[in-house]
């Protein structure tokens, strides 16, 4: 037995016992990680030097890849490193921190996506009220606020998660260091702490869900009252992509959390763990930019110039 006083490292959970299987986790994630490390580049590189896409759909979509390409730099390089030198450690701040950065961008991530939605609803039910609603200040501040929302959100988990004493050993049941693994190896009921910081989440996390809810309700009914068949398909273009992100986004996390105890086990747990962490930011830029057009020619023209440069 041993406390959170004694404890130097944790042990994480590997993907494979043999050493082929453990090379072809690393080779898997490093695919994943390039996918979603190019991906949400030329994202925030296109929105960053086209002027056009200077707007505040695209800018909250720059924040959405940078946020995208920090949780996924949490967890998989570690990961990948330990399946590459057939480790399972990590260092207890390490862990620590590991907590806290995911947490940060995942919540703020949550927020933005919950911005994006009221700017695709004031964009199709208040149209006239749109460069005042969603000036340039209006969505500098509103960025600030999900930043630093997920850095408070981050930092009040992290705290309570490791100011639980912990007796039950340092083997962690996940990939990455995550707090209900971690509480698991509490011993006292000072983890009650974390619990109900954990349930006024849930009830904000829902809150916000209600209210992108609320806004797609209006958005389609403004956008079926639109008279003409390409209006509506322009309209709908540009709610589609964050719809299906932020369905992506909920229904993994929903289920890696509130899945029947009765049907875990520590390899559904991994699989279920992926699809939230690590899936998401690599298919966020290809659903960002199967539907819209004007994203898609901005990389078009970027990539054909960078093309153009090489040649000569």
């Amino acid at each position: 037995m041993s406390n959170s006083s004694s404890i130097t490292e944790f042990l994480l959970l590997a993907f494979a016992d043999t050493r082929q299987l453990q090379l072809l986790h690393f080779w898997l994630f490093l695919g994943i990680y390039l996918a979603a490390l190019l991906g949400n580049s030329l994202i925030i590189t296109a929105v960053a030097c086209a002027h056009h896409l200077h707007t505040p759909m695209y800018f909250f979509l720059l924040n959405l890849s940078l946020l995208d390409l920090g949780s996924i730099s949490t967890t998989v390089p570690k990961s990948m490193a330990n399946s590459l030198w057939d480790s399972r450690a990590i260092s207890y701040w390490g862990c620590a921190a590991q907590v806290f950065f995911f947490l940060f961008f995942i919540a703020a991530e949550y927020c933005v996506l919950t911005i994006m939605a009221y700017d695709r609803y004031v964009a199709i039910c208040q149209p006239l009220h749109y460069g005042t609603l969603l000036g340039s200040r209006a969505c500098v501040h509103m960025a600030a606020a999900a930043w630093a929302s997920g850095f408070l959100y981050a930092l009040l988990h992290m705290a309570n998660t490791f100011s639980v004493p912990l007796c039950r050993g340092n083997v962690v049941g996940q990939f990455f260091c995550e707090i209900p693994q971690i509480l698991k190896l509490s011993c006292s009921r000072s983890y009650l702490r974390e619990f109900r910081l954990l349930v006024l989440s849930v009830c904000l996390a829902f809150g916000c869900f209600v209210f992108i809810v609320f806004s797609y309700v209006q958005i389609f009914r403004a956008v079926l009252r639109i008279p003409s068949e390409q209006g509506r398909h322009k309209a709908f273009s540009t709610c589609l992509p964050h719809l299906a992100v932020v369905c992506l986004f909920i229904s993994t996390g929903t289920f890696a959390y509130l899945k029947s105890p009765s049907i875990s086990s520590p390899s559904l747990n991994l699989v279920v763990a992926v699809l939230y962490s690590v899936v998401p930011p690599a298919v966020n830029p290809l659903l960002y930019s199967m539907r819209n057009q004007e994203l898609k020619d901005a990389l078009r023209k970027m990539m054909s110039g960078c093309f153009s440069e090489a040649i000569n």
